[in-house]
């Protein structure tokens, strides 16, 4: 079954990389970084151009950084410095699985990534690497969430899939109230109005404005990228897909 996408953008949280593991255990689950790698590795070898956005939610947020007595614009800072061991890691995996990659981060760090250039990203996509974003926009008080929106524009992406730890957008909590009900579909408006946490209002807005469709999927559940990316009717997606 072909893909129904010629590009796409994932945005995959930090606390993803932890799977289900809690507290004081490792920020990053082997098991999980490898079977995310696994299913990347699948999709490129369908010739579908990926970049992905990683967040650093596993390591340390910016908010919870200044929560705890640091300046926010540095703790933002070092958030964005999270994402990019994040990025190496996820990076590792795939190489050793053989799928080519390039990480470019917003903030610079030569010695372990390319500074962020929207059409060097292109041309990396066009040459079929998988593109790892890390540092997030490079400016604090911005969340990962906003420089998804923002990269997957600057990249001319057909969706942002947003990776979560549950299977769509509900009107409640679908880990605390067992009657929460997925929605399939919601368009921005609806999303924003509700204040259904989909991504932060910022990014919300950016896609409205630019008429890039959100897909919000279950990332622990294997296969489920590439069953979005075939068209399965998982998730919720926000907006209007290409050629409906």
């Amino acid at each position: 079954m072909e893909s129904k996408f010629k590009r796409v953008l994932v945005k995959l949280s930090g606390e993803a990389l932890r799977g289900e593991q809690q507290g004081d255990g490792p920020t990053i689950s082997a098991p999980v970084l490898a079977g995310i790698a696994g299913e990347i590795k699948e999709i490129h070898s369908l010739g579908i151009e990926l970049a992905m956005v990683v967040g650093g939610g596993n390591i340390i947020r910016g908010l919870d950084a200044s929560q705890a007595g640091i300046d926010r614009a540095t703790g933002d800072y070092m958030g964005m410095m999270a994402t990019v061991i994040n990025c190496m890691a996820l990076q590792d995996s795939l190489e050793k699985l053989g799928v080519p990659t390039r990480l470019m981060s917003a903030l610079q760090v030569n010695e372990v990534a390319e500074p962020y250039i929207r059409r060097r990203g292109i041309r990396h996509l066009e040459k079929g690497r998988v593109v790892l974003l890390a540092a997030g926009t490079g400016n604090p008080y911005f969340t990962t969430d906003t420089a998804a929106a923002l990269r997957g524009m600057e990249l001319k992406v057909d969706a942002l899939m947003k990776a979560t730890r549950v299977d769509g957008v509900y009107d409640s909590d679908p880990l605390k109230d067992p009657n929460a009900r997925r929605f399939k579909r919601l368009t921005y408006m609806d999303v924003l109005k509700r204040d259904l946490k989909v991504m932060d209002a910022t990014a919300v807005s950016l896609c409205m404005d630019n008429h890039l469709p959100i897909i919000v999927f279950k990332l622990l559940e294997t296969g489920n990228i590439l069953k979005v990316l075939q068209g399965e009717d998982i998730g919720t997606v926000v907006g209007e897909l290409p050629a409906e």
